[in-house]
């Protein structure tokens, strides 16, 4: 992964072929994340949101064999170089629903969020949200639009 991609307020598309190169692009940016961080994972069923998740712990030093999706949880928690944050809140009805379980409080700079569906509770999410877009570009191709803001 290009290092500018953490370093300029702008787009950039990131294409892989496959599970291992979703791993390594996921692992590479990690080393970019600091505790504060939060990372909004748009797309599909199946376009490998929790796959880059497990790339993203296994680039922090934690072991991505540990990261499941939490759709029914809502939230998991990993040791990974520090808290990792893993939500999921395709099962959420609603922002208010997600700040009567506390969502908002993980934002607060202790850990690293990382989000999928977070269109359930875009209006929560803080202001210098990275946001990933995931989609299709074959049955093994990804893209991934990575947007930062300042």
């Amino acid at each position: 992964m290009n290092r500018r991609v953490m370093d300029f307020n702008g787009e950039a598309e990131m294409i892989t072929s496959g599970e291992e190169q979703t791993l390594a692009l996921a692992e590479r940016f990690a080393h970019h994340l600091k505790p504060g961080d939060v990372v909004a994972l748009y797309g599909e069923m199946g376009t490998g949101k929790t796959h880059f998740v497990k790339g993203v712990v296994k680039g922090l030093g934690g072991d991505p064999d540990n990261v499941d999706s939490p759709t029914f949880a809502i939230i998991n928690e990993y040791g990974a170089g520090g808290s990792v944050y893993h939500m999921d809140c395709y099962r959420l009805s609603s922002e208010e629903e997600a700040e009567v379980i506390g969502v908002p409080s993980y934002f607060d700079g202790m850990g690293i969020c990382l989000i999928e569906w977070p269109e359930r509770i875009e209006g929560l999410l803080p202001p210098s949200t990275i946001r990933i877009k995931l989609e299709h570009k074959s049955p093994t191709e990804r893209s991934f639009m990575i947007t930062t803001s300042s």
